[in-house]
């Protein structure tokens, strides 16, 4: 079993979504709120455009309408009823139109469904630790990989030594919360990007559509490494989820457990 545990762990996976150089634009969508995210950010983008290209319009017309040689004497028209109007019933127009999907996505986003499972992220100086308490109460940290001990088919910066994992398909609870400073849970693929208040548990839900690696990093400055405690989430079948579960039960301690001290060997001669 651990054989095989290892295998899925560190085989290369189906996908994985992250930065990559010189990239333009958000990166692919992997929950239904990463999807209407990138529909109201496609609509906020084409109204941007079009107002630059109208207003840019506006501008050229009225350097060449209005340059000195076609007026040599300048009107002195102030007001213009019509004008007025149009140029304040427009932009309340745009925010409504704007508005009413924003609000819709907002709703989308705070109100959690019925989930199936819960994960509790709690944010440290400087490091991710993770409880399953739905599965065994079981935790563990999640510390970024070192430059020194990456391997070729892991992302440097991005990367733990302990992945979060999650089964595909399935609607996940994440609390988050701080044991010392603001930090904050973010994967972009997810459309996520909630703080970790100390005192305070967060929550957002997520349904992953496609099995893969996922990455994300804090983004709240917290300290001296605030750059250097990323988020690596592996989204798999509920079949090999099951499989490391069980695993995990055995592997990391349980959450609130007293850590258990080996005792100390006789000395000799005593």
């Amino acid at each position: 079993m651990t054989a095989a545990l290892a295998a899925f762990l560190f085989g290369g996976p189906a996908l994985a979504a992250g930065p990559t150089p010189w990239q333009l634009g958000l990166q692919p969508a992997a929950t239904p709120i990463m999807e209407r995210i990138a529909s109201f950010h496609g609509l906020l983008l084409g109204i941007i455009v079009f107002i630059c290209l109208f207003v840019l319009a506006l501008l050229v017309y009225a350097c060449w309408r209005f340059r000195e040689d076609r007026n040599p004497v300048p009107s002195r028209v102030s007001h213009n009823t019509a004008l007025e109007v149009v140029w304040t019933a427009v932009p309340v127009l745009i925010l409504v139109i704007i508005a009413v999907p924003s609000f819709k996505l907002l709703y989308f986003q705070d109100v959690l469904p019925k989930t199936e499972m819960t994960i509790k992220a709690i944010g440290k100086q400087w490091l991710w630790s993770y409880e399953y308490p739905d599965h065994g109460n079981f935790t563990f940290d999640a510390l970024m990989v070192d430059d020194s001990e990456l391997r070729p088919d892991q992302r440097r910066l991005l990367d733990t030594d302990n992945l979060v994992v999650i089964p595909a398909r399935t609607y996940v609870k994440v609390q988050v919360t701080a044991s010392d400073v603001l930090h904050s849970w973010t994967v972009p693929a997810f459309g996520v990007k909630i703080d970790a208040v100390p005192g305070r548990l967060n929550e957002v839900w997520l349904y992953v559509n496609e099995p893969g690696t996922y990455y994300g990093q804090c983004s709240e400055l917290c300290g001296l490494r605030h750059g250097f405690m990323p988020i690596a989430v592996k989204v798999v079948p509920r079949e090999e989820f099951e499989t490391w579960v069980a695993e995990a039960q055995q592997k990391f301690a349980r959450a609130g457990e007293p850590v258990r001290v080996a005792a100390a060997s006789p000395v000799a001669g005593r």
